[in-house]
């Protein structure tokens, strides 16, 4: 168990055993996050939740989404409550994390000379901010068989609208926050910034499930691409900023063309050296034979395609070659 701190976020990473059943270790966690709810602090934007990802695994595929007409805030909102929503229900994707920006928010920040002219406190502050700013019922209407909560949504989202709270009463007079603090329109994290192609933009990292295929996860996620365009306001460009599956795709090709020429290099090096057509036909029925085998092998024992395939496949390749010249 290892963890990370910072302004506003606590990171907890849990690496289990290689034989561990991910989706089992993933129920053991959710327990005790159930479990802690009741000692956690009552006033947290959002409850703890867990994602399963390798901590040393990269983004397999980033997105990046910008605008020409909307701000900062409005791009990751759509970013947020769309694209992140809908990607991390793929199969084979473990998270999808939002970067280049953050949520909106408020900032007050009190001054504390007026504060200490006027005898009051930073707690009177945010006393104040925190009680014009609850979401509850306003009151009711009923008769003797039902009744009716009436609520309304009276959160503070503006600067704007925070400036006139009250803070205390000085001198027969109210005294506002406005008049106390500066307050501005700003992000919970001012710290986060993304850009593509020179432009401002919101960041989208996928990141796969362990033991997920790279390829296929890509190719499920840009497949909801088109979907997710059509979800998001027309004022959205939503890109491919790096894909990591061309590299995996471009290994493969590789690696069939370096088996590929092995193959015909052997024949036509036999066949010049030995000038026999049977002598040179041994080698070439033993190489794909032992190719077709390799392969139905690793189908069977549930193995994918990857660097550590690959490599031993090309070299064993050249094993075979090897033994074929020295048998005839």
């Amino acid at each position: 168990m290892t963890s990370v701190s910072q302004l506003g976020s606590t990171s907890i990473t849990l690496q289990f055993d290689l034989g561990r059943d991910i989706n089992g270790a993933a129920r053991d966690v959710q327990a005790p996050i159930n479990a802690a709810r009741a000692y956690l602090p009552t006033d947290l934007p959002g409850n703890p939740w867990y994602d399963k990802v390798n901590p040393a695994d990269s983004p397999i595929l980033i997105l990046a989404l910008t605008s020409d007409a909307l701000t900062q805030d409005q791009i990751y909102a759509a970013a947020n409550s769309v694209i992140s929503q809908k990607l991390s229900q793929v199969p084979g994707v473990g998270q999808v994390i939002i970067g280049g920006s953050s949520r909106p928010a408020v900032r007050v920040e009190a001054n504390p000379t007026i504060l200490n002219r006027l005898g009051l406190g930073l707690e009177a502050v945010q006393a104040a901010v925190a009680a014009e700013n609850t979401n509850q019922a306003k009151g009711s209407v009923g008769n003797d068989a039902k009744r009716w909560l009436v609520t309304d949504n009276d959160q503070l989202k503006t600067a704007k609208q925070y400036r006139p709270i009250i803070v205390a009463c000085r001198d027969g007079g109210p005294v506002r926050l406005g008049d106390v603090a500066d307050v501005e329109d700003s992000y919970s994290n001012v710290y986060n910034a993304g850009s593509f192609n020179g432009k401002p933009s919101i960041l989208v990292f996928i990141f796969r499930q362990p033991g997920a295929n790279i390829i296929d996860t890509v190719d499920r996620a840009k497949a909801a691409l088109p979907y997710l365009k059509a979800s998001l306001p027309a004022a959205n460009n939503l890109e491919i900023e790096n894909d990591r599956s061309k590299t995996a795709r471009a290994s493969v090709v590789d690696v069939e063309v370096s088996l590929s020429l092995s193959v015909l290099l052997v024949i036509l090096v036999v066949f010049a050296f030995l000038r026999e057509l049977r002598a040179t036909l041994i080698p070439g029925v033993v190489v794909p034979v032992s190719i077709v085998g390799t392969f139905a092998v690793l189908y069977v024992s549930g193995y994918s395609l990857d660097n550590l395939s690959l490599l031993p496949l090309t070299i064993s390749t050249g094993f075979v070659v090897d033994d074929a010249i020295v048998v005839i």
